[in-house]
């Protein structure tokens, strides 16, 4: 069975996506949707498929599934209207802004027998999933302690930050959904703490560009996150994760990995320069998992409750920072 799919939005994250549609066996790119007639263009020009409104897509026929890479604040309503028309949905993070808004999204795809898969793609990293699967095999014994470091090469556009919903929901959400899936354990506690040392103009936007995290589970299990909109050596993506036997960790993609020796010490080529590059593999993986999710009737790997339960992480996260206390997970539920 090959999955005809719409894609929804035909800006950067539209055309990663597009392209791994379109690169995933069992997959079909038939359909693309943007009011910007040059973007539409310049992905019908790229894979050959039709461009439709989103309308016509929910009515078609010929379409199976949809990915929905348009703003996060359209992200619900489209969730609802393709379910209720029948077609299978895969929606960027975050579903909404609002815990309110997502839990009653997640019941209009319940009740129309929707399935839905939200876009967490470091879940689906070579590197990471490898070193899942020595976690899973017990090689470190029982997680004690993960550490995630996560730091744009640079902050977004002030416009942007002002519609993203804060550094904690639009960025540190992925390190959230990725802590959830190290620790095996669903999280309890959050600490935060943040700051605004990169740009005093997402000072007055009301978010933060520098933040900490401390996550803490039941059984005391722990895990940090760092993050930072300015790191000037590159896009920087690593994780670490102590158990009780030893320890295994995912270290920075470079532009080739290699070692150079000489007069003037030891040298290696740069990190890639952000998420397109470095997690390219990732969003072609997380599409084969949802097309292989919808071919064998089973729920995909990052469902609609993942998204909630980092949306309720971020929002927590949020509190910490600004109220300055330990926030219990269980405030936001």
């Amino acid at each position: 069975m090959t999955v005809k799919f719409g894609v929804l939005g035909a800006g950067r994250i539209g055309q990663v996506h597009a392209r791994a549609v379109s690169s995933v066996d069992g997959a079909k790119l038939v359909a693309i949707a943007d009011p910007v007639d040059a973007a539409a263009i310049s992905v019908q020009s790229a894979y050959g498929c039709d461009i439709r409104t989103i309308d016509e897509i929910a009515a078609s026929d010929d379409i199976d599934a949809v990915v929905i890479c348009t703003p996060t604040d359209t992200h619900a309503d489209l969730i609802e209207q393709f379910a209720k028309a029948g077609k299978a949905v895969f929606c960027e993070k975050p579903v909404d802004l609002s815990i309110d808004r997502v839990k009653a999204c997640l019941k209009t795809v319940e009740a129309a027998k929707g399935t839905l898969m939200v876009g967490f793609q470091r879940r689906f990293d070579p590197d990471f999933r490898a070193l899942k699967a020595e976690i899973d095999k017990g090689i470190i014994g029982k997680v004690e302690m993960v550490t995630l470091t996560s730091r744009d090469p640079g902050a977004p556009p002030i416009d942007y930050i002002k519609r993203s919903g804060g550094i904690f929901r639009d960025m540190t959400i992925h390190d959230f959904d990725v802590a959830r899936w190290m620790l095996g354990e669903e999280v309890e506690t959050v600490m935060a703490a943040a700051s605004n040392l990169v740009d005093p103009e997402i000072g007055k936007a009301g978010d933060y560009d520098s933040v900490n995290v401390i996550l803490t589970t039941a059984s005391g299990r722990q895990c940090t996150i760092t993050n930072s909109r300015r790191a000037t050596y590159g896009y920087d993506q690593r994780i670490e994760v102590h158990g009780s036997k030893g320890s295994v960790a995912a270290e920075n993609h470079r532009k080739a990995n290699i070692i150079v020796a000489n007069e003037n010490g030891y040298t290696r080529p740069p990190l890639l320069d952000f998420f397109m590059t470095r997690y390219i593999a990732a969003y072609a993986a997380e599409i084969a998992s949802f097309v292989a999710a919808l071919q064998n009737g089973t729920t995909p790997e990052t469902s609609g409750l993942d998204g909630l339960r980092s949306l309720i992480l971020a929002d927590a996260a949020l509190a910490s920072a600004t109220e300055g206390r330990v926030v219990k997970v269980s405030e936001f539920e």
